[in-house]
């Protein structure tokens, strides 16, 4: 295990061995007071927290599903479906008997509690799979076909034994059955969090950190339903709260966890094309160095090639510089503004052209943005260097209003845009404003310059 990972895993197993503490002695006062079991008849509220569970699990599922088209692990399958199927038990057994002013009969609360459950064993399955699955999209909508005629034949199921299950409404002690369900959903959730953390001290990923902190929380919502007298859908207790608040763990977790994979696309793209030009750039240049030592080592023209091999070797240097700095500035390492004025203070350090850098501090950036946008400025300002013949140029990277803006301006000779074709410098600049929801516009006019301009929405 790596030190830093080692780090953040014993800072994530103490920060759950302090959350344990408090939820278990919350637990055992429950426990020990019954008049802490109390429950609250409050209708409406528990129809807005049964809707807002089966919105956060529909999310929660969206995103798992998102992940998994883009990574297609088995892990975010099972937790795609898992969140689905409890979405959809909520929304068809808890909320949807209740609109319009209905009641919660017995089928539609034993057929919820049999959905959830299953929902809970597809979750606590998901740390302990491993692999990843061939056609990401097929299976992810065979999947919800099949889950969705699951809980059918759940309810179905459920519909035929109606007569022989007990009712849960508002009962002093609980049924011997309903007790046992939420004890063994109570036990997955439990496992759910082993799995879940040892996969964190495996692997590392942020994801399974907020995983795990969210199976804690289902994990005492359960028990505290095991000593809540059944109650009808008109009433609220603690582990309903407990239980909302587990989702939104969820949903950030995911949510972060969607956007670090889009940040290592971008990384893995930008590497790409860090390489791409090494090829074209730092290779070309080597190799006319190569050349040229051979023609000296023949004793054919060595004045010129002494020259050239100069002239190469000063070309060669900076490229590499320029890629060093792209790589430092993909992997995340290097911080953004930093990155961008080393990177200036290489392109000007030969005198050509003096740059003006502007960076707001307290401007936000996403990962994958700070990439595409000190792209844009490296691209902007190469070809300031290479075809505007400009001795200044000015970039102004800041914030106004709800719109954030990037601005590279020059004093070099403009010119038409409306009969001057488009250079593949501008198209690049183009599709990757578009890549980060950017609008790119373009301003220029031979003798006056060029300012080129990327707005985002905030």
């Amino acid at each position: 295990m790596r030190r830093d990972h080692k780090d953040a895993y014993q800072a994530w197993l103490w920060g759950e061995v302090l959350l344990l503490g408090l939820l278990g002695a919350a637990l055992a006062l429950f426990v020990v007071y019954p008049s802490l079991r109390d429950t609250y008849a409050l209708p409406e509220l528990r129809l807005v927290l049964d809707t807002a569970v089966a919105l956060a699990a529909a999310i929660v599922a969206v995103l798992a599903g998102v992940r998994f088209t883009v990574e297609g692990r088995r892990l975010d399958f099972l937790l795609c479906g898992g969140f689905f199927l409890a979405a959809v038990s909520t929304f068809a057994f808890a909320v949807a008997p209740l609109l319009g002013g209905g009641t919660l009969g017995r089928t539609e609360a034993w057929a919820g509690i049999a959905g959830r459950l299953l929902a809970t064993a597809l979750i606590a399955a998901a740390p302990f799979a491993r692999g990843r699955i061939a056609g990401r999209q097929r299976a992810l909508r065979w999947s919800i076909i099949a889950l969705v005629g699951l809980e059918l034949a759940v309810w179905l199921f459920v519909r035929s034994l109606s007569g022989a299950l007990p009712e849960l409404r508002g009962a002093a002690d609980q049924p011997l059955l309903l007790i046992f369900t939420l004890a063994l959903q109570a036990f997955l959730s439990l496992v759910a969090l082993v799995g879940f953390g040892f996969r964190f001290r495996t692997y590392g990923d942020d994801l399974y950190r907020w995983l795990g902190l969210a199976a804690t929380l289902t994990l005492f919502a359960e028990l505290h339903y095991v000593f809540t007298p059944a109650v009808s859908s008109a009433s609220v207790s603690q582990g309903d709260f407990l239980r909302l608040t587990s989702y939104g763990v969820l949903m950030a977790g995911v949510w972060r966890a969607i956007r670090f994979a889009e940040f290592g696309r971008a990384v893995a793209e930008e590497r790409a094309r860090v390489a791409r030009d090494i090829h074209d750039g730092l290779a070309q240049y080597l190799f006319t160095i190569s050349t040229h030592a051979s023609m000296l080592d023949a004793g054919t023209a060595p004045e010129k090639s002494i020259r050239q091999i100069k002239l190469a070797a000063t070309a060669a240097q900076q490229e590499a510089r320029f890629a060093i700095l792209a790589l430092s500035s993909a992997s995340g390492t290097a911080p953004f503004d930093a990155a961008l004025r080393r990177y200036v203070d290489i392109l000007t350090a030969d005198g050509v052209l003096e740059v003006e850098l502007e960076v707001d501090p307290g401007l936000a950036l996403a990962p994958d943005e700070q990439i595409e946008v000190f792209r844009i400025v490296q691209e902007g300002l190469a070809n300031v260097r290479k075809h505007a013949n400009a001795r200044r140029a000015e970039v102004v990277i800041g914030q106004r209003r709800s719109e954030r803006f990037v601005i590279i301006r020059d004093d070099g000779v403009g010119f038409n845009g409306d009969m001057d074709p488009a250079g593949q410098g501008l198209k690049n600049l183009r599709q990757r404003a578009a890549s980060i929801g950017g609008i790119f516009s373009l301003r220029s006019a031979p003798g006056q310059g060029t300012a080129l301009v990327v707005t985002l929405r905030a």
